[in-house]
This record gives structure tokens, C-alpha cells and sequence, in this order.
């Protein structure tokens, strides 16, 4: 049983790890994927999946390294996992599949240019790469192998330069309305408040 958990945890953090590359290839290039007749998504999906075959390919030959092996982790790592679950959840309220798709930034006079700065957004800009993380976090905690870990700190390395440039992509957007909604509102870790 923990030989298949640690080999879906190794899976998994190989796709999440691989989700800032994906927007790598859309943020630094919307005007060109916007000039674009056919869906962007064709070249898109295929590239981002090319990514998943080689980073695997990669980590494959250290993926049964362990740093620790115990049950106790997979307690906390149930935690994190429904913290990334609930997010999951509380990001697609009030934001569309089609925004959570990246469909606004790719599609040419896309209608849903709106911003969403309500319910679980007031308090993170980007809640579903918090929801990433914990995911990642999780299944590095609970599988204690080392290539989880590393994929989770490549992906923590990647996904600040992209967070910086879909930040970028926004304000140009939506202007001084994201300006001030990025002074106020974190990226992926809320703001504590004591009383």
C-alpha cells in the first residue's frame, strides 16, 4: 500500500511541479497566443504534458528515496491535503473554469475580464496555487521521499517568478483596481491578525 502511495505522491508532485511551466508558456506570450485563429490549448496541453513525460523521466531514477519512512506524517500530510482540497473548493467561487483555464489571458476579446477579489480571494490573489502547495506539501510530508521535497521547492522557485509575472499580466490588465488589490491581499500566504 505505501509503495503505491509513494509512487501516486512522485506522480503527483511531477504534474503540480510542472504547473508554472505551463503558464511560463502562457504569460510571457498572451499577445501571441490571442493573434492566434485556433485555440492556443492545442499546442498548449501537449507541451505542458511533454513537461509531465520529461520531468518524470528526470526524477524516475531517485524516486524511492526516503528520507524517513513512518505513519505519524501521513496524519499532518491529511491535514494539508484538506486545507489544499477546501481552497480548491473556495477558488472556484465566484471564478469560472474558463478563468481558472487561463481562457481571458489566451482567447482574443475573451468576456470574462472581470476581477475577482471576494470571498476566499480577499484574503490570498492566488488561492489555487496556495491549494498547489499544500497538495505538494502534503504529499511530501506523508511519503517523506526526498524527490517530492525537491519537486515541491522547484515548483515553490518557479512559481514566485510566475506569480511576479502573471502579477505583471494583471496590472496591466485591470490597472490600478489590481494595483491596489495586490498591496492589500498576499500572494498564497494570508496575512495572520491577532486580537
Amino acid at each position: 500500500m505505501i509503495s503505491w502511495l509513494n509512487a501516486i505522491g512522485w506522480l503527483a508532485c511531477v504534474v503540480y511541479a510542472t504547473v508554472p511551466g505551463f503558464w511560463f508558456m502562457v504569460h510571457p506570450w498572451a499577445a501571441f497566443w490571442r493573434a492566434r485563429r485556433r485555440s492556443p490549448y492545442i499546442a498548449l496541453l501537449p507541451g505542458w504534458m511533454g513537461m509531465w513525460f520529461v520531468l518524470g523521466l528526470i526524477t524516475a531514477p531517485v524516486r524511492k528515496v526516503e528520507l524517513y519512512s513512518a505513519w505519524w506524517p501521513w496524519i499532518l500530510s491529511l491535514v494539508l491535503f484538506s486545507v489544499g482540497a477546501w481552497l480548491y473548493v473556495h477558488s472556484s467561487k465566484n471564478f469560472s473554469a474558463r478563468q481558472l483555464g487561463g481562457l481571458p489571458e489566451v482567447m482574443v476579446g475573451h468576456s470574462e475580464q472581470r476581477l475577482v477579489t471576494t470571498g476566499v480571494r480577499s484574503h490570498l490573489r492566488h488561492p489555487v496555487y496556495a491549494a498547489h502547495l499544500c497538495e505538494m506539501l502534503s504529499w511530501s510530508l506523508g511519503t517523506g521521499l526526498a524527490v517530492c521535497y525537491g519537486l515541491t521547492a522547484f515548483a515553490i522557485v518557479t512559481g514566485a517568478i510566475m506569480i511576479r509575472m502573471e502579477d505583471r499580466e494583471l496590472e496591466a490588465r485591470f490597472g490600478e483596481s489590481f494595483a491596489a488589490y495586490k498591496r492589500n491581499v498576499p500572494a498564497v500566504w494570508p496575512k495572520l491578525r491577532w486580537r
